[in-house]
């Protein structure tokens, strides 16, 4: 191995921590706690350190965003193989989704909350978040209903697991109907 190689590997793995421990800071004490300072104390490395791959928490949440992105595609993915027939595809690919916001509330945050610096829906929208949209409308794509585009029906399917997903965290709906509203999500918007 040469030593540029050797470089760009410790550079790789430096990036890794930072990402790693700004996600577990995240998720411990909220978005507020995470700051460059913080992480440079919890890394071991300074902060001319961690600038050399962030410029500064934009682009850190960016990142978490990304990882997220590619960690929930994959879980929306496995859901849905996991099960047969179309709606039952449909139901697992729900409950992933709130399943993940509920486990992940500070990576949510960084995929769909924050601003990462990332671009959606655009040209230029990186592709662990083209992916991450591909997975859903993988599985939607065969609920949508004659005559309906696909992405749009994926598009307003996502809104409304988002809207449930950002509502139930802010206590805003009643834990008790969580399952009655995926039922009634799943039965009225997915055309079996």
């Amino acid at each position: 191995m040469s030593v540029q190689e050797r470089k760009e590997r410790e550079r790789a793995s430096r990036e890794r921590l930072i990402v790693a421990t700004a996600r577990e800071l995240a998720e411990q004490q909220g978005w507020d706690a995470v700051t460059t300072r913080r992480l440079a104390e919890r890394i071991e490395y300074s902060q001319p350190v961690l600038y050399s791959h962030f410029r500064g928490k934009r682009e850190i949440i960016g990142a978490v965003a990304l990882e997220g992105a590619a960690e929930m595609a994959a879980a929306v993915r496995a859901a849905a193989t996991a099960t047969d027939g179309p709606r039952e595809r449909v139901a697992a690919l729900a409950h992933t989704y709130l399943d993940f916001a509920a486990r992940n509330p500070a990576v949510y945050d960084a995929m769909f909350q924050l601003e990462g610096g990332l671009a959606f829906a655009q040209e230029d929208t990186p592709a662990p978040l083209k992916d991450a949209f591909a997975a859903l409308r993988e599985t939607l794509a065969e609920v949508a209903g004659d005559g309906v585009h696909a992405d749009l029906f994926t598009e307003v399917f996502w809104a409304s697991l988002h809207g449930l997903a950002t509502l139930s965290r802010a206590g805003r709906l009643p834990p008790e109907y969580t399952e009655q509203r995926l039922e009634l999500l799943v039965d009225r918007l997915a055309v079996v």
